[in-house]
């Protein structure tokens, strides 16, 4: 399904995006937990989880949706949903928003905003996500957008651990 938003638009990943999704990956990524520098530890994780093959798979994956929001060519920010990832706290059931990235240049476009409420459109209003809880403006937005934090929950890779908080969308 297709959204115009102003000269954005919304839609569905195809192959073609593969590569930009990877790379805007990368750059949201590491500019968002590599706070300290770039370790080997991190620079493992990042480039063994998003490659041009792992983008898609997603796509043709029916448990999984990907919305991309472009400006003509451009990949500006994506929201991955899983279709089917209850939430392990208060059996709060929905939707997982596994991932909402934009590039930093375009914070503050209503860009994940936009994203937000398309994937609310198309899944139902009963989303939930974890954020890492040293992200300080991600747990800004999403408090702002209407989610509220229910407890805590842990990302985990190289024997290393770190704190995420379980928000979920409150629906009125």
């Amino acid at each position: 399904m297709l959204q115009n938003k102003g000269m954005n638009l919304i839609r569905d990943a195809t192959a073609a995006d593969c590569m930009s999704l990877t790379a805007l990956s990368i750059q949201v990524w590491l500019h968002t937990y590599a706070t300290e520098g770039v370790s080997d530890d991190l620079a493992r994780e990042v480039l063994s989880t998003f490659t041009p093959a792992y983008f898609q798979d997603l796509i043709g994956d029916p448990d999984y949706r990907l919305l991309v929001d472009v400006d003509e060519d451009n990949l500006l920010g994506y929201i991955l949903l899983d279709l089917d990832s209850p939430c392990e706290t208060e059996n709060y059931g929905g939707v997982e928003v596994d991932t909402l990235y934009v590039q930093e240049h375009f914070h503050g476009r209503g860009i994940g905003r936009a994203l937000l409420d398309h994937a609310k459109q198309n899944a139902g209003e009963r989303l939930w996500l974890t954020a890492w809880a040293g992200n300080a403006q991600a747990l800004g937005f999403y408090k702002a957008y209407g989610f509220a934090d229910i407890g805590t929950t842990w990302h985990e890779f190289e024997e290393q651990k770190y704190e995420n908080r379980i928000l979920v969308l409150q629906t009125s």
